[in-house]
């Protein structure tokens, strides 16, 4: 049997190392700027009543399967050099998977922080603004009340993230540098690459890493949940 650290490309443990760091800085990036765009879309669809307000979400509802290829080519065909963003020359980079994983990832925050803030009793609002708070102060507040559903929300786009492979696959090019670092090669694009190249123990390496990161995702997110009802039933 071929030990593992022979089978590793050129760059050895460096080669995994570069390739979970490019995935944590894609997906993490990615998530953050969602989070930014979803919370305050989120409070305006849920303190507003507006004609058409059931069809955006149930937009917002379609948008979580949104299929990955999909978006991938839409996005590659955005930045190539003959589309409309081409000039910014973001193809084949780290920035244009951000860019795919933001749109991924955004409806899955935008739908479950929604139902977090329109889940927040109606009275959290009214002592807001009987207490001369403003639209901000009332937003905060509600933001507040809603805490642990918008962080669920948060890990729910991350796991989102971090195991996308079809878009950036296509966005990204599952580059690697001549030493075997990662420029936009992660941990899903790197396993189906040492699948296919029959290295499946480092497949395997690669496929437990990212198990177990999704694995830490969802228990920080039911220990949040379990926090979130021991306050509620203090």
């Amino acid at each position: 049997m071929i030990p593992l650290q022979a089978q590793l490309p050129d760059g050895g443990w460096m080669y995994v190392v570069s390739i979970v760091t490019v995935s944590l800085y894609v997906s993490l990036t990615a998530v953050g700027l969602s989070t930014l765009f979803s919370l305050p879309v989120a409070l305006g669809i849920g303190f507003t009543d507006f004609r058409g307000k059931r069809l955006v979400t149930a937009v917002v509802n379609t948008g979580m399967g949104f299929p990955s290829v999909v978006v991938g080519l839409v996005v590659l065909i955005l930045l190539s050099n003959s589309g409309p963003l081409g000039s910014l020359d973001l193809a084949f980079t780290p920035r244009a998977m951000i860019l795919s994983q933001f749109i991924l990832a955004t409806p899955v925050l935008l739908s479950v922080s929604l139902s977090a803030v329109e889940g927040v009793d109606q009275s959290v609002r009214d002592a807001a603004y009987a207490m001369g708070g403003t639209r901000v102060d009332v937003g905060l507040a509600v933001i507040k009340e809603a805490r642990f559903g918008i962080v669920t929300a948060i890990l729910a786009g991350f796991g989102r993230a971090i195991s996308e492979v079809g878009s950036i696959l296509i966005v990204g090019g599952n580059i690697v540098y001549s030493d075997g670092q990662s420029y936009t090669r992660t941990l899903t694009t790197a396993i189906t690459v040492e699948a296919r190249q029959g290295r499946y123990e480092v497949g395997l390496v690669l496929g437990v890493i990212l198990l177990a990161l999704v694995l830490a995702v969802n228990g920080l997110g039911s220990w949040l949940r379990n926090q979130g009802r021991g306050e509620r039933s203090v």
